[in-house]
């Protein structure tokens, strides 16, 4: 069976990661969301995948490549050119990037899915298909619904008592929402689907095609479904993804590596001195990383691979990215620390380098920097409390 993963966006909401992390790249305890779409289409029979990329698209060939490796039959549609040597994104919509395929040799021949890249799901994807099929539908979106307090977050779908789609509200007011039902970005359509498609064009899916689906009357349905979905459209989102993981909360994401004490978990060769560290999970500590005598670090929090945590440091509720130094006596709260940026939890973020700050946090393969005590501790307590 065939599907298709949409990976070409530029995931601006999730700078400065997606600086030089595509969004279907960005790593959940060190494995890429999209490997997990990749097993769940893997195990409902979903093996030969087109993926649509444009942005940092090499980031995501080089590693998933063919598939072979991931069990499944992989091939990707570059939207772009070259411009003086260099790969040029130019994303076509969600939309046109499957009508761009299509038009290139018909390869959707049958029931197809498309599933968004940036999101961890555990859609029973049969079920889906077989509702889908049911109906008749040309179209189905998989929505899921949530707290009425939540529905200005997300676009809303409005279904009749049959499941036909009758609006989209996107991000509507609280007390304006008509439904508690949410898109997830996870579709299945027939072949015919092309018909409303232009080609050569920008078209997108959830802006343009279910519009015009809605507007002709085709059958276009909607079906609510009970599953996990981690949305990781923005910074907040993905920092509340990883202590949801660390907590237990997502059931098909395994905390990796050795668990060397309750809700403590380490990869290969991390160097800690148990007995002089205040370490209290749940806490994720990546391979060939260095914990210094004095640190403390309170979970949830993640520390990635090769980073190296100085004597008195503090990493409370935070997400520390690979090859990070933090400085002796920093203490961050809230904090997502990813190469040069320090970024809180709303997805406000500093340039440490830019803000001659890059000795307090930097990259650990860099010689330690010598900085006056007294000026540490005031510029660390300022950055602790994300000013």
């Amino acid at each position: 069976m065939k599907a298709m993963i949409l990976a070409a966006g530029k995931g601006t909401r999730v700078r400065p990661i997606t600086y030089t992390i595509p969004k279907p790249m960005i790593p959940i305890l060190q494995k890429p969301v999209m490997e997990f779409l990749l097993e769940l289409l893997r195990q409902h029979g979903f093996d030969e995948i087109m993926v649509n990329v444009s942005h940092l698209a090499h980031e995501i060939e080089n590693y998933f490549r063919d598939g072979q490796r991931f069990g499944v039959q992989i091939a990707y549609s570059f939207e772009g050119s070259i411009v003086e040597g260099n790969l040029v994104g130019k994303a076509l919509g969600s939309a046109g990037g499957m009508r761009r395929i299509q038009d290139f040799n018909p390869f959707f021949d049958d029931t197809f899915i498309v599933l968004c890249g940036d999101a961890l799901i555990d859609l029973d994807l049969t079920e889906a298909v077989r509702w889908h099929r049911e109906k008749g539908a040309i179209a189905t979106v998989v929505m899921k619904k949530v707290p009425q307090d939540q529905v200005s977050s997300y676009g809303v779908v409005v279904t009749d008592p049959d499941g036909r789609i009758k609006a989209f509200q996107e991000k509507p007011k609280v007390e304006e929402a008509l439904s508690t039902d949410i898109n997830t970005g996870i579709y299945i359509f027939e072949p015919e689907i092309f018909n409303y498609i232009p080609s050569g064009v920008e078209y997108d899916i959830g802006g343009e095609l279910f519009p015009k689906l809605v507007e002709v009357g085709a059958p276009f349905y909607g079906v609510s479904m009970d599953f996990e979905w981690v949305d990781i459209g923005k910074v907040p989102d993905y920092w509340q993804a990883i202590r949801d993981v660390l907590m237990g909360k997502v059931k098909n994401v395994p905390i990796p590596g050795k668990e060397v004490a309750p809700g403590i978990y380490t990869g290969l060769n991390a160097m800690v001195n148990w007995d002089k560290v205040d370490i209290r999970g749940p806490v994720y500590i990546g391979a060939m990383t260095r914990i210094d005598d004095g640190a403390t670090i309170i979970g949830p929090s993640m520390i990635g691979p090769s980073c190296h945590i100085c004597s008195n440091a503090t990493v409370d509720n935070s997400v520390i990215f690979e090859y990070s130094r933090l400085g002796a006596g920093v203490r961050l709260v809230d904090k997502l620390v990813f190469g040069r940026y320090c970024v809180d939890k709303t997805g406000a973020a500093i340039d440490v380098q830019a803000a001659a700050l890059d000795w307090l946090i930097t990259d650990a393969r860099k010689i330690d920097p010598m900085v006056p005590p007294d000026e540490h501790r005031v510029i660390a307590e300022l950055l602790s409390n994300g000013r």
